[in-house]
């Protein structure tokens, strides 16, 4: 069957079963109409059949926290944090994850935060974070060694025997390259740094491939603050066996003056880091297990990364509009 005929059949039958499922579905209005195949344009192409998206059933009954949700919620009568997200996609939906408290061991769930796509829905490009992960393991790394040549060798001033008569093969110094315990020749010559700039959009790119995976992994945490009520290393240890947290932690805050407790706990646990947030770099993410952030850090990371991202690209149009008078 001809391809221009599939597609509006396929349309019909996913049309269809989502009517009989209770799910909404999305398609051409001249295919959900009762008109014949016949009938039906055949200009349909593939990029039509891949607009093709389903929604969950909306809920009928209304929820008792319905002042304090946000319309579209996946999870209907759970309230979630209304959020004005900057430069909004068109055509993607907010993540959302759950909003946790530290007030008591067991996992305690206090609503839903929306998360904006642009930077915790990302495709994982891993050459993107291999390459931070070159440029912070090296950018601070220095080589010391040192050879000396042939002129910073002590002695090695005569003539080891006479250029004739010996036999032997010509020499005019003990401290040639040839000679053992001679200089060397072409050695390292240290200090020598590996520093070097990493472009600012593959930064970019590596934090929010990063903030993606960790979101997609579930070891992406959001809670209200890093105030809990013990300053024992136990409870909060106990705290992360419970909630499955893994063995190493990075907490992030908004600033760098922590709540007194959380403070005290971490100290005593090596593999728990306590960061603020104008430190959050790829290799610590990668290097702990659970990310745990406080909302106020949420807020943060995205203006700092939705602000640096479009004026970026503020730049390049004015660079290429300049470009184009020129």
């Amino acid at each position: 069957m001809a391809l221009h005929r599939c597609i509006p059949r396929l349309y019909q039958w996913i049309a269809t079963a989502g009517m009989d499922s209770g799910l909404s579905v999305f398609c051409p209005a001249a295919v959900r109409s009762t008109q014949p195949f016949s009938t039906v344009p055949r200009s349909l192409s593939l990029t039509s059949a891949r607009m093709l998206h389903f929604s969950a059933p909306v809920a009928t009954e209304a929820s008792p926290n319905a002042s304090d949700s946000l319309s579209g919620s996946s999870v209907p009568g759970i309230p979630v944090t209304e959020r004005n997200l900057a430069y909004p996609p068109p055509y993607v939906t907010p993540r959302e994850i759950w909003l946790e408290s530290l007030d008591r061991i067991e996992n305690h769930k206090t609503g839903l935060v929306p998360l904006h796509p642009e930077i915790f829905a990302q495709f994982p490009r891993i050459d993107i974070i291999h390459q931070n992960v070159k440029w912070q393991s090296l950018y601070n790394t220095i080589d010391y060694t040192f050879a000396r040549n042939r002129a910073e060798m002590p002695g090695g001033g005569r003539k080891p025997w006479p250029q004739k008569g010996t036999g032997r093969a010509r020499h005019g110094s003990i401290r040639s390259p040839l000679w053992h315990n001679g200089g060397r020749s072409k050695g390292p010559r240290g200090p020598k740094s590996f520093f070097y700039l990493l472009p600012q959009d593959a930064k970019l790119k590596g934090l929010k491939c990063t903030l993606s995976v960790k979101l997609a992994q579930n070891d992406l945490h959001v809670v209200e603050s890093f105030d809990i009520p013990s300053e024992d290393p136990t409870y909060i240890q106990a705290l992360a066996t419970k909630r499955n947290w893994g063995l190493s932690i990075l907490f992030v805050d908004d600033t760098d003056i922590m709540p007194t407790n959380i403070a005290l706990a971490c100290a005593e646990i090596p593999s728990f880091t306590l960061m603020p947030v104008y430190g959050l770099n790829v290799y610590s993410m990668l290097k702990h297990e659970t990310l745990v952030l406080t909302r106020a850090a949420l807020e943060r990371i995205e203006e700092r990364i939705l602000r640096f991202r479009h004026r970026m690209e503020r730049t390049d149009i004015r660079r290429h509009v300049i470009g184009e008078v020129r």
